[in-house]
């Protein structure tokens, strides 16, 4: 974002201001008041024009006669995601981040940018994806396109629409195609590739990616389909102050039989073809990064492996279910179900 477009002088006239606005067209139309100082002292909008006119204010009068003092804004080092969420479910549509001082930072447009969560992001792209051959021959998966799109691309532009804009994918099968993929920035974010040189499991390669002492990651596979709310997990992880939090799908086994409720040779009851709920796992997680700087580079090391570990060591691993879609490109018929998904979505929006 030129973040320039949205700022104008409290000493502007409004016949600039709906000027500025208009160049805005198309864009959110609310510009951001300073002062000689550059700190922020309001915002202003056509309506707030169009209100200062009929109250008797010119069109040569200055912008501070008509701008709206009292504004959101996240202020200080951090941002508050929860206020950020707030802010984004009240409509609005500018929210400008403030320096101690009161100078502007930074400016997101809560219609694209929902959020601006607090993480880096690791997706592993380094399969053979076997099940899907004759098209993984010469393709590596996350590369195949699903809608006029790489798989993996999805998740991308998912990432980035929360803000998170530390992405780095791992690879190995086929990984110069993923390199050279990722050699032009996807959805505005300049994506790092880091090659294994031996396989190292679903998370090994989590140990080749440098990361900050401090914080989380969120890990994932990339060859997912999914509609997750990433801003809803990082707020139960950060909720629970969980060391793993685990996307997880609703899975419902139905047992075609009648099935007896036993007590040694007793039967204490019967059920009539039962269907039993669980949680499975999604392949998309939150690890502290403490957590994360345990795997080692030298070795392979699954997910799950990581996670038990965690379990034994007392730490804190919570579950967050998916509400919405979910799915593993993992097969020919998975691959077919994704495409008429998009197929169908893509006819909804024409």
């Amino acid at each position: 974002m030129d973040m320039n477009q949205y700022i104008i002088n409290e000493k502007s006239t409004l016949l600039d201001a709906l000027q500025q606005l208009n160049r805005l067209s198309g864009k959110q139309m609310v510009l951001l008041v300073t002062n000689d100082a550059d700190i922020m002292v309001g915002t202003l909008t056509d309506g707030d024009v169009r209100r200062a006119l009929i109250a008797g204010v010119s069109l040569a009068d200055e912008v501070c006669r008509a701008m709206h003092t009292r504004f959101k804004a996240i202020k200080g080092d951090k941002v508050d995601v929860e206020m950020m969420r707030k802010c984004r479910l009240l409509g609005v549509g500018i929210l400008p981040h403030l320096n101690a001082d009161g100078t502007i930072k930074d400016i997101y447009d809560l219609t694209v940018t929902k959020a601006k969560l607090p993480l880096s992001a690791i997706l592993m792209a380094g399969g053979k994806g076997e099940r899907l051959r004759p098209l993984t021959l010469t393709t590596p998966k996350p590369l195949l396109e699903i809608g006029g799109k790489a798989i993996i691309d999805y998740n991308i532009e998912a990432l980035a629409s929360v803000g998170i804009d530390d992405i780095t994918v791992t690879t190995r099968y086929l990984a110069e195609q993923i390199h050279q993929h990722f050699a032009t920035p996807v959805a505005g974010v300049k994506v790092k590739c880091v090659e294994e040189t031996m396989p190292l499991g679903t998370i090994g390669a989590a140990a080749l990616v440098s990361r900050t002492e401090e914080g989380n990651t969120l890990v994932m596979n990339s060859d997912l389909l999914t509609t997750i709310s990433f801003e809803e997990m990082y707020m139960r992880h950060i909720e629970e102050v969980a060391d793993v939090t685990i996307a997880a799908i609703p899975y419902v086994v139905s047992v075609p039989y009648a099935i007896l409720t036993t007590d040694g040779a007793n039967v204490n009851g019967i059920e009539e073809k039962p269907s039993y709920s669980y949680y499975a796992n999604a392949g998309i997680y939150i690890f502290s990064n403490k957590l994360l700087d345990t795997v080692p580079s030298d070795s392979r090391t699954d997910a799950t492996d990581l996670i038990e570990q965690a379990i034994d060591k007392g730490l804190k691993v919570v579950y967050y279910p998916i509400n919405g879609t979910w799915i593993d490109v993992g097969s020919p018929n998975d691959f077919k179900q994704a495409q008429d998904l998009m197929r169908h979505h893509n006819d909804l929006i024409k």
